[in-house]
């Protein structure tokens, strides 16, 4: 990106209200993309359409690295950001203490209307770590084992999990 395009989208994104700690961590996007060996991934869909997929690196009860790849909004991109700085480094169990007002904290400030991307960059942590602590695959995770019928009379059953 070109030095005017950059500085044309740090005046856009601080005219709508983001911080400057917000405003970097969406263009440098430090924890942005895939983590090849990591021990878990996630993903969830937030209320706006925004997609965040987590993955994990584990060692013991402490988390030694955190990617997200994010589809959305910058206020998602930043969110998801600084989550990772909290998290990254610490026990599970300090991970499951962080909160909303933590993440709003590290950020500064975000858009109003942007509040429930810090709700989805939390829940989407919390989502993995109760998969990773269970064993247990979240629903869009599990996707790829089921199989589904086209057109089903009931709702419940009509996806059954695969049997290798």
């Amino acid at each position: 990106m070109g030095q005017t395009a950059s500085s044309d989208l740090y005046k856009m994104l601080a005219e709508s209200g983001y911080s400057d700690k917000a405003i970097q961590y969406y263009i440098e996007k430090p924890y942005m993309g895939d983590l090849p060996g990591a021990d878990h991934t996630s993903e969830m869909i937030g209320t706006c359409g925004d997609t965040m997929k987590i993955y994990l690196q584990i060692d013991k009860d402490k988390i030694m690295d955190v990617r997200y790849q994010v589809l959305g909004c910058p206020g998602a991109v930043s969110a998801a950001m600084a989550t990772v700085d909290l998290v990254k480094g610490n026990s599970i169990h300090y991970a499951r203490s962080i909160n909303d007002g933590d993440v709003f904290k590290l950020l500064g400030d975000i858009p109003v209307k942007k509040h429930h991307c810090i709700q989805l960059a939390v829940k989407t942590l919390n989502k993995a770590l109760d998969e990773f602590q269970t064993g247990d695959v979240g629903e869009i995770g599990g996707i790829d084992e089921l199989v589904c019928q086209s057109n089903c009379p009931d709702q419940d059953n009509c996806c059954k999990k695969t049997t290798p």
